[in-house]
């Protein structure tokens, strides 16, 4: 059996330049998801895909693999991880290496945690499923969501569900960012994740902050520095 972990990790970030690899409360921020695939034991080869030099020292200061550099046409504002994934495997597959589980790690997600790691890797094998992911709760009832018009008025999503009580309306949940744990052949051969061939690894809200604007990576070492 060979497992991998590919940490996609392009540069151009627009919102947060060098956003890969800028310090993260002390760090990299890179590192921290480099760290957390060594930790947990369950990789044979730990690769980031990158097509940017800057990014490629940094992670093999931190002692990831850059086996290849991207290709420029997958390092674009429009390419999904998918796609960066499985080139990586089709890589693997070039160089005679047999891979039977990849799991794609993001490159911003310092809240990671070997736990949940394994035990996505652990409901992925045990199953007949193609994938595993990081999932967390959304904070407040999406049934109660609300729009603007295009007259600037107010109006429910779903009005069946406006007077409801939060106790009373099914839980909903959303990406959480971290990872996704994948059979190889799954990753090479289906254009994106597909949910009903996944099964969710469900991340406490407290560890889950996307990390898209400036604002967000305030407050995301904010809740670091907390949670530390």
């Amino acid at each position: 059996m060979k497992t991998v972990a590919v940490i996609p990790a392009r540069g151009g970030s627009k919102r947060i330049p060098g956003k890969n690899i800028k310090n993260f409360c002390g760090r990299p921020i890179i590192a921290y998801s480099i760290q957390a695939a060594q930790d947990s034991g369950l990789f044979d080869r730990i690769i980031v895909s990158t097509d940017d030099e800057k990014i490629a020292e940094v992670s093999k200061q931190y002692g990831a693999e850059i086996p290849f550099m991207r290709p420029k046409e997958l390092a674009d504002d429009y390419t999904g991880t998918n796609a960066v994934v499985k080139h990586a495997l089709e890589w693997f597959r070039d160089q005679g290496v047999s891979v039977q589980y990849a799991c794609c790690i993001y490159a911003t997600a310092p809240f990671i945690q070997v736990a949940y790691l394994k035990q996505g890797f652990d409901k992925l094998v045990s199953s007949n499923k193609d994938f595993a992911f990081s999932v967390t709760t959304f904070e407040f009832p999406i049934q109660r969501a609300v729009k603007i018009n295009h007259k600037g008025e107010v109006e429910p999503f779903y009005p069946e569900y406006i007077s409801s009580r939060s106790q009373d309306l099914e839980e909903a949940y959303h990406d959480a960012g971290q990872f996704y744990w994948g059979r190889a052949e799954a990753f090479i051969n289906k254009e994106q994740v597909s949910l009903a061939c996944a099964l969710p690894v469900i991340l406490p809200r407290y560890m889950v902050q996307d990390i898209d604007t400036l604002e967000d990576w305030e407050r995301s070492e904010l809740m670091f520095h907390t949670w530390q």
